[in-house]
């Protein structure tokens, strides 16, 4: 049933950029550093902003519409977009496109979302994903998705960046969908067709730094930023500053109201440092409606943010780590802190959340995260693989390089069938062996100094040293690009199989908090409520001396032989 005529168009109505109102469109920026602003419609239509209170600049104009292409002038000299532009036909340092939300009617039918117990998720990067590489091009594949056993999919940042292909971290405006992947009534078309399909849809956002071309607020509003902190890639952002605050927690209910979006990523919030009385994340929370759902990544595996009306969950990079060793055997880097134990990390995050709740990481040398295991497992999004940890190897290979096949089918059995809510990353389900690289297009000294620093980055590895590929080369990207045409049916299958199981048995149990118990060095016990798992992690046989009293689920061999998963159901 389609819902009534006038809740079809979506409007979120902000304090901050350009709306379209009954009497034209009203212009508003933030400029504290600025003397005088002008919009600037094109060189014979330079008009003079008013000065108000606290820093802001507005103009309402009678004779502007959707459409209509503006820049503000700084001081009479410099041109710069909207900071809250909706739309950059031309790029970052081009004019912004003024947006009428209310122009897109929305036909998604009554949709309501999906209980988060149900997610199984889908994260993709919309120019790699196909061919098309745009909005339009993940519309073909939903059906690929549904059939899959996905409930939602999660799309890597869209925040406009410079130049033609990014991941998406280096956004520098972030209430503009990327024009490299269509308009915005195309990623409004993705959304609603998504619905339609019965699927979730999730956006990565980043609220932790801007990118390094194309930012202009130091020019104008210097006060966005603050020396007190430091992150790893840029300036930080002053979340003590009211008007600051206001700008990032607009940017979250604008994607959620305006584009229907069902939830939200937010990127590195770790490296979020906000002093204030009420934490810029507990704003943030506090403002979305109900129904959404709002992820976190947070290396600090900081608990507090989790729980009843809180965030919904949280990229558990503990488990990956767990996983990826297992499969691996490698001890470079991060994967030192989980080498000594790699079965145990995994079985207390499967049964507890983070394998790391206030003991010292033998990586950092410092304790680390928070008690978990008062939390359940919906609270902590699984993983074997993402855009991060296969991107961020220097040949940025798949785990299906890097394993043979007989662990990894084992490990993917223990991912898809536990309670935790899966992440899977585009075309894993198909056996990709494609490496994901890290790529983006910036010009001149910065171009230059972003390759150097990839080499730099891995110079320790001898054997990279000459071969790690240029991330500013197109064929680096073309390289990334899924080829549908070479899936592995096998791999497919199995996917297919343990997620209609899951939806269909896990499900269902709606698990609460886990215990574990080790059986042998890579072999472990997990039971939560009535779901019972037993898993071998070795090549290696060893006794099983009781088993669970109850179902057998599923299982790829008996229990203790080498790499054998069997689940059960109890009672």
């Amino acid at each position: 049933m389609v819902a009534p005529k006038e809740a079809l168009a979506a409007t979120h109505r902000m304090p901050l950029g350009a709306d379209v109102l009954a009497g034209g469109v009203r212009y508003r920026l933030w400029a504290p550093g600025a003397k005088r602003v002008d919009v600037v419609r094109s060189k014979n239509k330079i008009l003079p902003m008013q000065r108000m209170d606290d820093g802001w600049f507005e103009l309402m104009v009678g004779e502007a519409t959707a459409g209509t292409l503006y820049q503000y002038r700084i001081d009479g000299k410099l041109l710069v977009p909207d900071p809250a532009s909706r739309f950059q036909p031309r790029d970052v340092d081009g004019p912004s496109e003024v947006i009428d939300p209310a122009a897109f009617e929305w036909d998604d039918g009554q949709w309501q979302g999906r209980p988060w117990d149900e997610a199984v998720i889908y994260e993709l990067h919309v120019g790699s994903f196909t061919a098309k590489g745009s909005y339009k091009g993940i519309q073909d594949k939903l059906h690929h998705l549904h059939d899959l056993g996905v409930t939602a999919i999660e799309l890597m940042p869209l925040a406009d960046f410079a130049g033609k292909r990014n991941w998406g971290y280096d956004g520098v405006l972030p209430y503009a969908p990327d024009s490299r992947y269509g308009r915005p009534e195309d990623l409004k078309a993705l959304v609603q067709a998504a619905h339609r399909a019965g699927l979730m849809i999730f956006l990565d956002v980043v609220y932790n730094h801007f990118g390094p071309k194309g930012n202009y607020l130091h020019a104008y509003a210097p006060q966005f930023f603050t020396e007190r902190h430091k992150t790893p890639w840029g300036a930080a952002i002053d979340f003590s500053n009211p008007n600051v605050r206001q700008f990032f927690v607009h940017n979250a209910r604008y994607w959620l109201e305006e584009y229907r979006f069902d939830g939200l990523r937010l990127d590195a919030v770790h490296a979020i440092k906000d002093d204030s009385a009420t934490h810029i994340l507990e704003e943030i929370r506090a403002c979305i409606p109900p129904g959404k759902h709002l992820v976190l990544e947070n290396d600090a595996n900081q608990s507090r943010f989790l729980g009843p009306g809180k965030y919904t969950a949280q990229w558990n990079d503990d488990s990956h780590h767990g996983y990826h060793v297992l499969a691996t055997g490698e001890s470079d880097g991060y994967y030192a802190a989980y080498a000594d134990a790699p079965a145990r990390h995994l079985a207390r995050c499967l049964a507890e959340g983070y394998a790391y709740q206030g003991e010292v990481s033998p990586f950092s040398g410092e304790p680390r995260g928070e008690p978990s295991t008062h939390l359940p497992p919906s609270a902590f999004v699984d993983f074997m693989q993402n855009h991060d940890q296969i991107g961020n190897r220097a040949l940025g290979e798949r785990l299906i390089s890097l394993a043979e096949e007989k662990p990894l089918r084992a490990l993917t059995a223990i991912l898809l069938l536990a309670p935790s809510p899966p992440l899977i990353f585009m075309g894993e389900e198909w056996g990709c062996r494609q490496p994901f690289l890290f790529f983006c297009d910036f010009e001149g000294e910065l171009g230059e100094a972003v390759r150097k620093g990839r080499r730099e980055e891995f110079k320790r590895f001898v054997s990279f040293d000459k071969t790690i590929p240029d991330p500013l080369a197109e064929d680096t990207f073309r390289q990334c690009v899924l080829r549908w045409r070479e899936q592995d049916r096998s791999w497919l299958a199995l996917y297919k199989e343990l997620l209609a199981l899951r939806q269909r048995r896990i499900v269902p149990l709606k698990c609460g908090p886990g215990r574990y118990r080790m059986l042998a060095e890579r072999a472990f016990e997990v039971s939560w409520d009535k779901l019972v798992l037993i898993a071998n992690c070795s090549a290696a046989r060893i006794e099983v001396h009781e088993l669970p009293k109850g179902s057998p689920l599923w299982s790829n061999a008996p229990a203790g032989e080498p790499w054998s998963v069997d689940w059960w159901i109890t009672g």
